[in-house]
């Protein structure tokens, strides 16, 4: 039988592997509001220089287009063949990237013309994107990122999405804002704040309510879609088939302090 001193000892080396996480709970208020073609099937949203990108959903359906913002005047529609159901949009340096979903097809533009550069494949099913500012940044429907090289088209890494010790699964549509993951949950009406590193959830996001009861229609589907401005630092986000874009600012509700193993102990 071991001595009680060992014991003492496993335990306070066990004690030691915990680390408490904060985890902030937001809930919202309305800024302002822009009307959208209630039609979209909204599966990728960025805004950047003066223009907003949005990738459709839905086979036959499926389009990447481009507005000026903010007047939201349509100046480019690229359709894509109807085999093929539109998902996630990015905007880095001179290229755009569009994934679709599970043709595991990623599509390269050159920025300026949206002139289709490349079809590359990609290691998993396709949902939401984003970047870093150096890789690519997709979701796949799990509780997993995985970080590609645009350049080479080569992953990098993949990333385990962690809340309470528990995977958070259906990660959706993706923005990089200010040094963190922010992921729409896919059938709710919540948005995940992630740490680029650990993978953990830092903050939750509680978007019930946003789109009134009136507005919604058979066919209106679920919250996705987030787009930050970098020179303001609004924020602005909005759902399937949705009639408006919200821009929103957040309100913190609580902190929850969550004690989760360390990374290193797993």
């Amino acid at each position: 039988m071991r001595s009680i001193p060992v014991l003492a000892c496993l335990l306070g080396l066990a004690l030691n592997s915990l680390s408490a996480v904060a985890i902030e709970q937001f809930d919202y208020k309305v800024v302002a509001t822009k009307p959208q073609d209630r039609s979209l099937f909204v599966q990728g949203l960025q805004i950047i220089d003066g223009q907003l990108y949005v990738s459709t959903g839905r086979y036959g359906e499926s389009r990447l287009l481009r507005y000026d913002w903010p007047d939201q005047t349509l100046n480019h529609e690229h359709p894509l063949d109807p085999r093929l159901f539109g998902e996630g949009v990015t905007v880095l340096e001179d290229r755009v990237y569009q994934l679709t979903w599970r043709s595991g097809l990623m599509f390269t533009y050159q920025r300026e013309s949206l002139e289709m550069l490349e079809v590359s494949k990609i290691p998993t099913q396709g949902w939401g994107l984003t970047h870093d500012g150096k890789n690519l940044i997709l979701s796949d429907g799990s509780n997993r990122l995985f970080f590609i090289d645009p350049r080479e088209q080569r992953l990098t890494r993949s990333l385990s999405v962690m809340e309470s010790g528990l995977p958070v699964g259906k990660l959706n549509e993706l923005e990089w804002i200010e040094g963190m993951i922010w992921a729409n949950v896919f059938q709710t009406d919540r948005i995940v704040i992630i740490d680029p590193e650990s993978g953990n959830v830092t903050g939750n996001i509680d978007l019930t309510g946003l789109l009134p009861a009136k507005e919604r229609q058979p066919d209106t589907d679920v919250l996705n879609g987030i787009a930050y401005e970098q020179d303001s630092g609004k924020i602005w986000v909005t759902g399937k088939r949705w009639p408006f874009l919200y821009q929103i600012e957040l309100i913190p509700s609580r902190s929850i302090t969550e004690t989760r193993m360390d990374d290193k102990t797993r």
